[in-house]
């Protein structure tokens, strides 16, 4: 993962030139790069790459046996608690897929910038035979449009990328070269507001998820 800090903007952008899993490496990559930013930035971007935000958890991990698979899902409920409860404005741009995990880098940011294409963007459990962790349910009940819930989180619908506004795992689509631009620019804009009522008021209207997340860790 590569941190940049341009101005007050620290942008977090991964490339493992495969799936783009979320394994060990990566939290702890995501871990250090939101403390960095807390401290030399004022809003973070995360981003992908050209096609592929992030393909979920490395399955690889998960086939090592039940302790690794139970290791792997604790430091994942800590960075996703990490990530919704990120004090500052985080803003998410994804240019491809986003699947399982991957989805969830979208549900645990403020404001997320897609691109229209052949892209799917989802949660895949029910269909790979997996329940979800406390802070999937949670994130999918705090950001998924209620219409959308029972189609997402229990039928494993994917969606285009402009069903998935619809859906609420994006808020606004730009063209493919512009999303980065306009994540930084949504984020830079973010920042006019008062920081700490910022984050007070997006800890206070999440309370009860933040609770239950915390609760499971």
């Amino acid at each position: 993962m590569e941190y940049q800090l341009t101005e007050n903007i620290a942008t977090l952008h991964f490339d493992d030139g495969k799936a783009n899993a979320i394994g060990h490496d990566f939290m702890d990559a995501m871990f250090e790069g939101l403390t960095r930013a807390e401290n030399e930035a004022q809003a973070v971007v995360i981003t992908g790459r050209a096609g592929l935000l992030s393909g979920g958890f490395d399955l690889k991990e998960f086939e090592k046996g039940r302790d690794a698979l139970q290791a792997m899902l604790e430091k994942g409920s800590r960075m996703f608690f990490r990530l919704f409860s990120h004090p500052q404005p985080l803003v998410v741009g994804c240019t491809g897929h986003a699947i399982a995990a991957g989805a969830f880098l979208l549900l645990s940011a403020d404001n997320r910038i897609g691109s229209s294409g052949d892209f799917k963007i989802g949660l895949n459990e029910t269909a790979i035979g997996s329940t979800f962790p406390v802070f999937g349910i949670q994130l999918a009940k705090a950001r998924l449009n209620p219409a959308y819930l029972t189609r997402s989180f229990v039928q494993s619908e994917a969606f285009s990328p402009e069903e998935a506004v619809q859906a609420g795992f994006l808020d606004a689509l730009a063209p493919a070269d512009a999303v980065l631009e306009t994540a930084l620019a949504t984020a830079t804009g973010l920042t006019k507001l008062p920081a700490k009522t910022y984050a007070q008021n997006k800890l206070d209207i999440r309370r009860s998820a933040i609770a239950a997340m915390e609760a499971s860790l």
